[in-house]
């Protein structure tokens, strides 16, 4: 447990350097917040997931591998936006409707079936992974070109020197990997000890605690009215989630999956697919829908309870 608590506190510590490193070096480029959202706050803060996923494969705990991703991903929406929302509804632009969201669906059906198929092979995880690529290039392009439409109104940024930049994303990396280490040994050898199955553990304990940037960057962009970075962030972590962590974990290792259940995927899928209309509605996430969104995990959660013990 203690390793769980220590482990978690280093991800979130990590991943802190890692986001604070990699917006201040994006900030001198002029990239938009939104494509800062979707991109490096993304990712930075879904480093966790990556290099906790990673070590579970190495480690043989698949259950844990696949069940960060697919746990990640439902608490991503259905808590981090549901608080989000109660807290500070947030606007969504009509780009994240016409693109990221579809996009984010597509995807998410592209990981479910693979999951349910039972494997992912190597060619499938390299597939994504050069999915997470194209992606990546495309926002860059998108980044491009928004900065020139807005060349005419140059406003100064302040910003770290280039070298600490650097040096908070070295630090934050390296945090990463050791907190990921300790949070995996503490999450397989608490599932062993209570005899829960390593998927539960990966699809509430780990994928929680993993989170953990996702939630505090989303909860701060709230409060600060920077609904680009809130909402950017959280669609952005769940297309990493599958194409980069899915993606890059077997395609050094192909995955067995095992003790992902139906009831999993439909979820990670079904909120993938409401998230459309809620926010189409009124361009927003309104604090009832994060109400929804809040009350479909907790009755989630009711029903994994039986299965988790045994």
């Amino acid at each position: 447990m203690i390793s769980i608590l220590v482990g978690i506190l280093l991800l979130y510590l990590g991943a802190e350097s890692l986001v604070r490193g990699s917006s201040q070096l994006a900030a001198k480029f002029g990239i938009p917040p939104l494509i800062v959202g979707l991109t490096i706050v993304a990712f930075g803060t879904s480093a966790p997931e990556l290099t906790v996923s990673l070590s579970a494969a190495f480690n043989g705990a698949n259950g844990v591998s696949v069940g960060n991703v697919v746990g990640s991903n439902i608490f991503n929406i259905a808590v981090i936006l549901g608080i989000t929302a109660l807290i500070r509804p947030p606007n969504v632009q009509i780009n994240i409707i016409r693109r990221e969201i579809p996009f984010l669906i597509f995807v998410t059906l592209i990981g479910s079936f693979l999951i349910l198929h039972g494997s992912v092979s190597r060619l499938a995880g390299l597939t994504l992974f050069l999915g997470l690529c194209a992606y990546t290039v495309y926002c860059i392009r998108e980044a491009r070109k928004e900065s020139s439409e807005n060349s005419a109104d140059p406003s100064p940024v302040k910003t770290y020197p280039t070298w600490l930049c650097g040096l908070l994303i070295i630090l934050g990396l390296g945090v990463l990997v050791f907190g990921s280490h300790l949070f995996v040994e503490g999450a397989v050898s608490l599932a062993r000890r209570f005899g829960v199955s390593e998927a539960i553990i990966g699809l509430t304990i780990v994928a929680a605690g993993t989170s953990l940037p996702e939630l505090a960057t989303s909860v701060l962009a709230a409060l600060k009215k920077e609904s680009d970075v809130a909402i950017g962030n959280i669609i952005g972590s769940c297309i990493f989630n599958i194409l980069c962590i899915l993606g890059l974990t077997a395609s050094i290792l192909p995955i067995e999956v095992t003790d992902i259940g139906r009831l999993d995927v439909a979820l990670m899928l079904g909120l993938s697919i409401v998230l459309l209309p809620f926010a189409f509605s009124q361009r927003k996430i309104s604090r009832l829908e994060g109400a929804c969104f809040l009350a479909a995990y907790g009755i989630y959660l009711y029903c994994l309870w039986p299965t988790s013990v045994g």
